[in-house]
């Protein structure tokens, strides 16, 4: 397992990770956006649809996942970095597709995060790429919890609070 100095903000969709990210940026911190999003964005703007990216559910799920290993493996070990998701979190949605979960939790032990912070949930609002509801974001919440319990980490709650009194509880909490 190689040891990082990496943070992982995680939690259900809605739960403000990427306003906290995109501060963290704009103070000068190395940051990893959310590859799903990322992706989802630019196959949209080819003019494909939700359901077609989706469409092949475990062929999105591994490109993903294999995607965030990709760009972890780019990265330095020693760096500060934060992630808006990590690879444990494709353990959740694995569970939350009904997919075998053995490749996500086989790759997530192979880093050591420094921290985690998790998100608690907000209200759910849907956007052009979010294909959950508020349901399915109170599932993958539990899922996304169990993923970092099941993986022995010691996750810190991030209360609801605004933008910049997050930034200051995560920078508090390094």
């Amino acid at each position: 397992m190689q040891r990082t100095n990496w943070y992982v903000i995680t939690g259900a969709p809605c739960s403000g990770k990427t306003a906290v990210i995109c501060v963290l940026e704009q103070m000068g911190y190395q940051v990893v956006h959310e590859v799903a999003r990322a992706y989802i964005d630019k196959e949209l703007g080819k003019g494909k649809s939700i359901a077609r990216i989706k469409a092949d559910i475990l062929s999105f799920e591994r490109n993903i996942l294999y995607k965030k290993i990709e760009i972890e493996n780019s990265l330095s070990q020693d760096a500060t970095v934060f992630f808006d998701r990590a690879v444990p979190d494709s353990i959740g949605y694995y569970m939350l597709e009904r997919l075998n979960p053995d490749e996500p939790i086989k790759k997530s032990k192979q880093t050591e995060y420094k921290k985690i912070f998790f998100f608690e949930r907000l209200g759910f609002e849907k956007d052009a790429v979010r294909s959950e509801d508020d349901i399915i974001a109170a599932e993958l919440d539990r899922l996304l919890r169990e993923s970092y319990q099941m993986l022995s980490y010691n996750v810190v709650y991030v209360p609801l609070k605004s933008v910049s009194d997050r930034v200051d509880f995560i920078l508090k909490h390094l």
